[in-house]
């Protein structure tokens, strides 16, 4: 069975009156957890697609770019985003209720804050109310301010990006610090490790962006 194919079920599964945000309470065991991390995409991009009034084209091809969608399953997909734009719930209240799913500090939900990113640069702009919702989705996702400023660094091109910011340290760390910092973030880029934390195999395709941004980062300073 299809991932698209188990979010449907999980759709079905929702009660009478039930808001999307119930979902994810239900999901909290793997393979379910990857069902669940599949549709707080969807649901947070729907939601972040509100802060600035306007979906994109440009932000629906940054979201095939992360998932696979059959034409098929187009229709399950749909009515995620549907449903997550017109439930009641703010986005708080999804973002704490993914947060659950997870153990505090787990890589997950640094990846999917990664993917909102994605998302929100599509268009080629950071609206500042896309950044308001994804520093308060960082907060409650608990993702430390510095590792929120290395995926801005990482895909907002206001200026040439700080190579100390990608990797997540300040810049008069020792060298050996810096490359620690570097190891960890391509360690924990890899697929095993990725699959292992409960990300969808699409997504999966954003770590080779994001080693090419860390990668170079390392480089520069270890030039310097």
């Amino acid at each position: 069975m299809s991932i698209w194919s188990r979010i449907g079920d999980a759709l079905s599964a929702l009660a009478a009156g039930e808001g999307l945000s119930a979902v994810f309470d239900k999901l909290r065991t793997a393979p379910e957890r990857t069902v669940g991390f599949t549709i707080a995409v969807i649901a947070l991009g729907a939601k972040m697609a509100k802060a600035d009034g306007q979906v994109t084209r440009d932000e629906v091809t940054a979201f095939r770019e992360v998932f696979t969608i059959p034409p098929a399953e187009e229709a399950n997909a749909a009515r995620v985003f549907n449903l997550a734009r017109q439930d009641v719930a703010g986005f708080e209240d999804y973002a704490a209720r993914i947060a659950r799913m997870f153990d505090e500090g787990h890589g997950a939900l640094t990846d999917l804050l990664e993917g909102l990113f994605h998302i929100a640069m599509a268009d080629g702009e950071y609206h500042p109310k896309e950044d308001d919702f994804l520093a308060r989705v960082a907060a409650i996702f608990r993702v430390d301010d510095r590792e929120f400023r290395s995926l801005r660094a990482r895909f907002v091109p206001d200026a040439e990006p700080d190579p100390y910011a990608v990797l997540g340290v300040a810049p008069d760390a020792p060298l050996e610090e810096v490359r620690a910092a570097w190891k960890r973030q391509v360690r924990e880029s890899h697929p095993d490790v990725m699959m292992a934390r409960g990300v969808p195999e699409e997504a999966v395709r954003m770590a080779e962006k994001r080693l090419i941004a860390v990668n170079r980062a390392w480089e520069e300073i270890n030039a310097s």
